[in-house]
């Protein structure tokens, strides 16, 4: 078991499986499911570390995709609410955040509530490419931050 473990690890971090496992990763873990995606990015740029701004680029448009998606399902769920009860709904804490508009997306990058945030921003039907590039710029800056942290923390 052991042996077969360590050959699927050592294949995903093979560079030309990597980035596209990375990918995948990030863009799953920006959705509603809890998945972290930095430790896969680590462990790439361990194993790889010519690709840690390869890895970190991807990575990111991976997040920003996931964050897209989770953005394009909340607008959806607010059409099916507004649907069903013909109201649209009051809430303070939507109204809060629908003062700071799209750029309320650049703390997606924050754990627990990042991901939802960007589900809220597209019930709030808040505009879709400035949210996504806010989105994107807090998503690079956590890689950045957390990759470059753990290279000084665990340098070999």
């Amino acid at each position: 078991m052991e042996q077969w473990l360590q050959q699927l690890l050592s294949m995903l971090a093979l560079p030309e499986y990597g980035l596209s496992t990375l990918f995948v990763v990030s863009l799953v873990s920006a959705t509603l499911l809890p998945l972290g995606s930095e430790p896969a990015l680590f462990g790439l740029v361990k194993l790889n570390p010519h690709l840690l701004w390869a890895g970190i680029a991807v990575a990111t448009a991976g997040n920003t995709a996931g964050g897209a998606v989770t953005y394009w399902m909340g607008y959806g769920a607010e059409k099916a609410y507004e649907q069903l009860t013909h109201h649209h709904p009051k809430a303070r804490v939507l109204q809060w955040l629908a003062g700071f508009g799209p750029k309320a997306c650049l703390m997606s990058w924050l754990p627990v509530v990042g991901d939802p945030l960007c589900g809220v921003a597209g019930w709030l039907q808040m505009p879709f490419w400035p949210c996504l590039l806010y989105m994107a710029i807090g998503k690079l800056l956590r890689y950045l931050v957390m990759t470059l942290a753990l290279l000084w923390v665990f340098p070999h």
